[in-house]
C-alpha cells in the first residue's frame, strides 16, 4: 500500500477493543491523529497506552454511540481538538450472547440492535453531517461474516443486526458519495479477539474448533482485519464505494 495519513484525524469507536486498537496502531504507523471513542474512560486511556505513538498521535473521547446528543457532541470535541474529522472507523459492537429465537431475552434483542445497528446508524449521521460540510471524507462500519454472508444458530440478534449493518453500509455510501463521502464496510470472521471464544474454551480448544471450520485454519491477527481497515480508507481504494469486504480465511466462501 501507498497510504499515507498524515495531517488526517481518525475517529475509532468501540476504542477500547482489539480490532480497534490494532487499527489504531496501524494508522498511528501511517502517520494519523487517532482519536479512540467509547463509554469507558479508564478502558479507552488503557488503550490509549497500548498504541505506540510513531509518527503519529492517540487521543480518546467519551461517548455512547446509541445516544445521539452524546455523539454529536463527541465530533464537535473531536473537530475542537485537532481540527476536523477525515475518517471514521465504526467499530463498537457487542456479541449479546447465544440463544434461540424462541428463548430470546427481549432486552438482549434491544441492547443489540441498539448497539451494533442503532449505534453505526447515529455516528455515520453525525459523521457525514461535518464531512459534507467539510470536504468530504471516509467512512468504514464494521460489520460481520455473521449476518449478510452466514449465519449461525443461537445468533439470531447479532445476525440481523450486522446484516443491517451491511445493508445500511451500501445505502448510504450510495446517498453520500455524491459528498465526497465514500463509505464502505469490512466484515470479519474470527479474529484473535475475546469474542473468538466459547464459553469455557481455551486457546487450543478454540483453535481445533476453528481449524476444522475455516478453510484457513486459523483465526486471523487483528493486524490483518487492520489492514484491510486501512486500505478502505485510503487512496488506494479511492474507487471502492458501498463495498463489504469479507476477511474470515475463506469461513463463508
Amino acid at each position: 500500500m501507498s497510504a499515507r495519513f498524515d495531517g488526517k484525524v481518525v475517529l475509532i469507536t468501540g476504542g477500547a477493543g482489539v480490532i480497534a486498537g490494532a487499527t489504531a496502531q496501524a494508522f498511528v504507523d501511517l502517520g494519523a491523529t487517532v482519536v479512540l471513542v467509547g463509554r469507558d474512560p479508564e478502558k479507552l486511556a488503557e488503550a490509549a497506552t497500548r498504541i505506540h505513538a510513531h509518527d503519529g498521535t492517540v487521543d480518546w473521547v467519551t461517548a455512547d454511540v446509541t445516544d445521539s446528543d452524546q455523539v454529536a457532541a463527541m465530533i464537535t470535541e473531536i473537530v475542537r481538538r485537532h481540527g476536523g474529522l477525515h475518517i471514521a472507523f465504526n467499530s463498537a459492537g457487542i456479541f449479546g450472547g447465544s440463544a434461540p429465537v424462541a428463548d430470546l431475552d427481549e432486552d438482549t434483542w434491544r441492547a443489540v440492535l441498539d448497539t451494533n445497528l442503532t449505534g453505526v446508524f447515529l455516528t455515520m449521521k453525525h459523521e457525514i453531517a461535518h464531512m459534507r460540510g467539510n470536504g468530504g471524507g471516509v467512512i468504514v462500519n464494521m460489520s460481520s461474516n455473521i449476518g449478510a454472508h452466514g449465519r449461525r444458530p443461537g445468533l439470531a440478534a447479532y445476525a440481523a443486526s450486522k446484516a443491517a449493518v451491511s445493508v445500511l453500509t451500501q445505502t448510504a455510501a450510495r446517498d453520500h458519495i455524491a459528498d465526497g463521502i465514500r463509505i464502505n464496510a469490512i466484515s470479519p470472521g474470527a479474529s484473535d479477539t475475546p469474542m473468538s471464544y466459547r464459553p469455557g474454551e481455551s486457546q487450543s480448544d478454540r483453535d481445533a474448533r476453528i481449524k476444522n471450520a475455516v478453510p484457513a485454519r486459523r483465526v486471523s491477527d487483528p493486524a490483518e482485519v487492520a489492514a484491510a481497515v486501512v486500505w478502505l480508507a485510503s487512496g488506494d481504494s479511492s474507487f471502492v464505494v458501498g463495498h463489504d469486504l469479507v476477511v474470515d480465511g475463506g469461513a463463508t466462501a
